[in-house]
């Protein structure tokens, strides 16, 4: 703590230094009387005096540092964040549990999630259903948590309700406020449920002004590219394709950089003011000199 004050008038605590040495060395010459055995006298005043001296100097020091103004200063930082809202849709249907593709995907999703400090994320799973798993949130934390824990078949096994997922994550900005709102959908299958129509789906992502990145992993057959493709670019988004673990990690790192949050920061000094401690202690300690002196004098 100590390491952390400073004075914001400095340059008074040369009072100390002058005021000792004008006490040392300029003292007025008196004239002298000369009693007989003043040793004995000398000896008994001797011990008050150091005492005195000392706290006279306590004093001008405590006093002379509560000039100065000691303060402690700490940096405040008001962040205006600009965060994106991301809604994440991941495919945890029955294939892709094949060559561990789901595991690997989940990876990949949680070092997305550690790049995106200032952004509220939610995340969404679909297979024969689709639901939300988490909505909305700033807490990563529990994303993370809930990420590790999904696995393949948490929403059936055989069928692919992509279009229903879309729809049903776009409900999710439904009162959102933000300037920026993102969808990232990923799937390695062909929508094969019946709920929602595709334009459908579309069409409430629109409402709702989210852009959708669509990512189709494995190969080309397996997914539908055209469906992916009509998504992204009717919403303004981006498809990738990615037939490899490192391709799949590019495309994140690329969404990424394309979506950068905007933050502004202003820094601001906060100041604790110390000068109340020093001069409360030079009070007491000139009360101590005062009565010293009244009963050296009496």
């Amino acid at each position: 703590m100590l390491n952390q004050i400073v004075f914001e008038y400095p340059l008074v605590l040369l009072i100390i230094p002058v005021f000792m040495i004008c006490d040392l060395f300029c003292k007025p010459k008196k004239r002298k009387l000369i009693f007989p055995n003043t040793n004995l006298l000398k000896r008994a005043t001797k011990k008050s005096r150091y005492v005195e001296m000392i706290l006279k100097y306590l004093v001008i020091t405590l006093f002379s540092v509560a000039l100065a103004s000691p303060v402690i200063e700490n940096d405040v930082v008001i962040k205006n964040d600009k965060g994106y809202e991301i809604s994440l849709i991941l495919d945890a249907s029955g294939s892709m549990a094949e060559g561990d593709k789901f595991g690997i995907v989940k990876e990949i999703v949680s070092d997305f999630l550690k790049k995106r400090v200032h952004d509220k994320i939610a995340l969404s799973i679909f297979a024969d259903f689709a639901y939300v798993a988490v909505p909305l949130t700033y807490d990563k934390k529990s994303i993370k948590r809930l990420l590790d824990r999904l696995q393949v078949g948490v929403a059936g096994r055989q069928r692919t309700a992509l279009y229903e997922a879309l729809f049903l994550s776009s409900n999710l900005f439904k009162n959102s406020k933000a300037k920026h709102k993102i969808a990232i959908l990923l799937t390695d299958g062909v929508n094969n449920v019946d709920t929602i129509p595709l334009n459908v789906a579309i069409k409430r992502v629109q409402k709702y002004g989210i852009k959708v990145y669509t990512i189709g992993i494995g190969q080309r057959g397996e997914y539908n590219p055209y469906d992916l493709q009509k998504i992204a670019k009717s919403t303004g988004g981006k498809f990738f394709e990615a037939d490899s673990v490192q391709k799949l990690k590019e495309v994140y790192d690329t969404i990424d950089k394309l979506e950068k949050s905007e933050i502004k920061a202003n820094k601001y000094i906060k100041k604790d003011y110390l000068f109340v401690y020093p001069l409360f202690v030079g009070f007491l300690l000139l009360l101590l000199l005062i009565f010293v002196r009244n009963k050296e004098v009496a």
